[in-house]
C-alpha cells in the first residue's frame, strides 16, 4: 500500500494596498491593491501557475479575495472557499488610522507577542487576542479536515494571521511576511515541515521586518513596529 500524499500548504499574503502605502492599520478594514501591489500578485500567480492545487481558501477581505482571484486565473477549475476565520486581527478603534498613533500608546513588541500567543491586551473596540487565536486555529483545522487525502492547497490571508498560524504550529518565523509572498509547508506522517518562508516571486516587495523571539523587533534587540504597511 502506498503512503498517503502529504498536504502541502501554499500560504500567500495579500498584495500591497493603498493603506499599506499610507502606513495605516489594516485589520478588518480594507483598501484596494495598488498598481504595484497588483503587479506583485500577478508575479506570484505566474510563479504558482503549475502547482496542482486541489482547493483554494481566502479571507473575505477584498485585498485577499482579489489576490486569490488573480492566482486562480491559472487554475479556473479549482474551487475557492471564503472563510471569515482567515481574516486579519482587528485593531478596533485604531482601524485605518496611521500606525504611529497606536505605537504611541502601546508597545508593538508587547502587542504582537500577545496577539500571537493569545495573551495580549484587547484594543478599544477590538478583538480579544484569545478569541482571535481560536478562530485562526479553527480556520486551518477546517482546511486540513477538508483534505484527508492530501494535495496542494492555496490559502490567501494576512500577515499577522499567517504568522500566528506558524506560531501555533511551533514554528518561529524569522521575519514578518512581504506582500504577495509565498510560504510553503508540508504536513503528513512525518510531521510538519517548513519548506519555504516568505518567498517574493516579484523580488520587489517591501522586505519583511526581523522578528526577535517571536516578537516584532530589531536585530539589536530594540523593539519597533512591524514596519511601514506591514499589517
Amino acid at each position: 500500500m502506498s503512503a498517503p500524499r502529504p498536504l502541502t500548504w501554499y500560504l500567500v499574503r495579500h498584495g500591497r494596498t493603498r493603506y499599506n502605502d499610507e502606513v495605516r492599520l489594516q485589520g478588518w478594514c480594507d483598501s484596494e491593491l495598488t498598481q504595484e501591489g497588483l503587479a506583485g500578485v500577478r508575479a506570484t500567480a505566474q510563479a504558482l501557475a503549475d502547482v496542482p492545487f486541489v482547493s483554494a481558501w481566502t479571507s473575505p477581505s477584498g485585498r485577499a479575495a482579489a489576490t486569490a482571484a488573480e492566482i486562480l486565473q491559472f487554475h479556473p477549475q479549482v474551487p475557492l472557499t471564503s472563510d471569515e476565520d482567515l481574516m486579519e486581527f482587528s485593531f478596533g478603534d485604531y482601524e485605518a488610522r496611521p500606525e504611529p498613533e497606536l505605537w504611541a500608546v502601546v508597545d508593538p513588541q508587547t502587542l504582537f507577542t500577545g496577539v500571537r500567543t493569545g495573551r495580549g491586551q484587547t484594543l478599544p473596540g477590538g478583538e480579544p487576542s484569545d478569541v482571535y487565536l481560536r478562530r485562526v486555529g479553527r480556520a486551518f483545522a477546517r482546511v486540513a479536515a477538508a483534505h484527508p487525502d492530501g494535495g496542494a492547497v492555496l490559502v490567501v490571508s494576512h500577515g499577522v494571521t499567517l504568522l500566528t498560524h506558524l506560531t501555533q504550529q511551533g514554528l518561529e518565523p524569522p521575519t514578518s511576511l512581504p506582500n504577495a509572498s509565498v510560504t510553503v509547508l508540508t504536513s503528513g506522517d512525518g510531521g510538519l515541515e517548513l519548506v519555504r518562508f516568505g518567498w517574493d516571486p516579484s523580488g520587489r516587495a517591501v522586505p519583511g521586518q526581523p522578528l526577535a523571539h517571536g516578537t516584532l523587533g530589531r536585530p539589536d534587540g530594540q523593539t519597533e513596529p512591524a514596519g511601514p504597511g506591514a499589517v
